[in-house]
């Protein structure tokens, strides 16, 4: 009872003092340049397919849920991050480390995030295999620090990775495999000689070379693990922790062979300009100008990456909202979803999940496999797409919680030519000119949700 008293505590203190520190960490920028396009054709046909998508899931899932903390950075040493008074840094790290003899999802399932994914209209997800604690999600023959080696090693759904990827793949889900660069619990990277004093290596890598080697040598293992066939095709490889970079534990190694095995797979080298950044990835933040090479904002639902209690989820229109604007600057959303100790995305998520699903079956068209153009923010809170074959151009107004429908919509430029089709209901408008300016008149009684339009751009 003392443990899970202990528990309860932290979940409340570092949900709180974490969530707003979170947003303190700096190596993660957003990079409107600097970008290198592939020169590989699989890897830009690859990337031209993925653009498409334009929504996906970043799934955090790991022993941070078991008391329902943020992801990993609590057993971090640096000075914006908080843990419970009274607790020793070392003791505390103890603690963290033992949640892997506690760690039993009993209830989980893949299929339940895969549905409930789906209908949110999600096309791609990115499943943390590992995250800066070292904990892997997936049977490593490299470590016991393993889902698949604690209390859940009985369980026939033990290799996690595996079955999660196979329930998304089963849903024609594109696969993306998240996997942490740093690896805090590796005594590769933190040796137990000295003391850690953040998210860093906590030696002088050319002092112990023989130590880094250790490292690189085990990194690269497993991400051939994670590549090399055992759980499938792997068409996105999202490496976090642009504190190092993947040339530094050998990536192109590990390229090399997945893209034999698996050609066109995208590289993710977060925040790592180069050859194996195949797109960027903006975090918590919308860049506020169109970018014309391939990115991906990631955001969260809540407040946090991972699952904790009483989370302040985005509704559904703000998520739409969000995919909007970021799909008129030319980018793919990926939305936080995280599970909780279980192994189930809780209902509460499910529900706005569907939301912004049953929107998107009937205003997708708006959203997916649509390009950017000239004019794509012509008015506040609209935004504008276009058809790959520029004959049709799509303007959606993000309303906002709580805002009432308009009677009407005006704006300049992307004007129309002739009727303007709702897509929300099907209804067929007849739009007003006047001055350059258009205004269309919307329904009386229409459900209060963002409004999607579809027309004919004028020349």
């Amino acid at each position: 009872m003392k443990f899970l008293k202990f528990i309860s505590i932290l979940s409340i203190s570092l949900a709180l003092g974490l969530t707003a520190a979170r947003a303190q960490e700096s190596d993660i920028v957003a990079q409107a340049d600097g970008y290198e396009w592939p020169t590989d054709p699989a890897v830009l046909a690859k990337l031209a397919d993925w653009q498409d998508l334009k929504f996906g899931a970043l799934i955090h899932w790991g022993l941070y849920a078991v008391p329902g903390i943020v992801e990993s950075w609590s057993i971090c040493n640096e000075e914006w991050i908080t843990r419970p008074r009274g607790t020793t840094y070392e003791g505390y790290k103890q603690w963290y480390w033992d949640l892997s003899k506690v760690f039993n999802p009993y209830a989980f399932d893949p299929s339940q995030w895969a549905d409930a994914a789906q209908k949110a209209g999600m096309k791609y997800v990115i499943f943390t295999t590992k995250h800066h604690d070292g904990f892997c999600m997936f049977d490593s023959e490299y470590t016991d620090f393993s889902i698949a080696k604690g209390p859940f090693a009985r369980n026939p759904k033990k290799d996690v990775a595996k079955h999660v990827f196979q329930a998304f793949r089963d849903k024609d889900f594109m696969i993306g495999a998240y996997f942490s660069k740093p690896d805090w619990h590796h005594q590769g990277f933190w040796n137990p000689y000295y003391a850690t004093p953040n998210r860093r290596p906590n030696y002088n890598i050319k002092q112990h070379p023989d130590w880094w080697q250790s490292y690189v040598e085990y990194t690269q293992n497993q991400l051939n693990e994670i590549t090399g066939g055992r759980y499938g095709q792997i068409d996105i490889l999202w490496l976090d922790g642009g504190w190092i970079t993947g040339s530094q534990v050998g990536i192109e190694n590990v390229l090399e062979k997945a893209r034999a095995l698996y050609p066109g797979m995208i590289s993710v080298d977060r925040t790592i300009e180069g050859p194996n950044e195949n797109y960027q990835t903006p975090e918590r933040m919308i860049p506020d100008r169109q970018i014309a090479h391939p990115w991906e904002s990631c955001l969260t639902h809540s407040n946090d990456w991972g699952w904790v209690p009483n989370a302040p989820y985005k509704s559904a229109r703000k998520v739409i909202g969000i995919l909007a604007e970021i799909v008129a600057k030319g980018g793919c959303l990926v939305l936080g979803v995280g599970p909780n100790a279980q192994g189930l995305v809780e209902e509460k998520q499910v529900v706005i999940l569907e939301q912004i699903g049953e929107w998107l079956g009937r205003c997708g068209a708006a959203i997916y496999s649509t390009v950017i153009t000239e004019n794509y923010h012509p008015a506040d809170k609209l935004w504008v797409t276009a058809s790959k074959d520029g004959k049709t151009n799509y303007a959606i107004y993000a309303l906002e919680d709580d805002e009432p429908v308009p009677a009407e919509l005006s704006w300049e430029g992307a004007l129309p030519k002739g009727k303007v089709t709702l897509l929300n209901t099907g209804a067929r408008l007849t739009p007003k000119m006047k001055n350059g300016k258009v205004t269309v008149t919307l329904p009386k009684n229409l459900k209060a949700e963002p409004i999607a339009l579809s027309y004919a751009p004028s020349l």
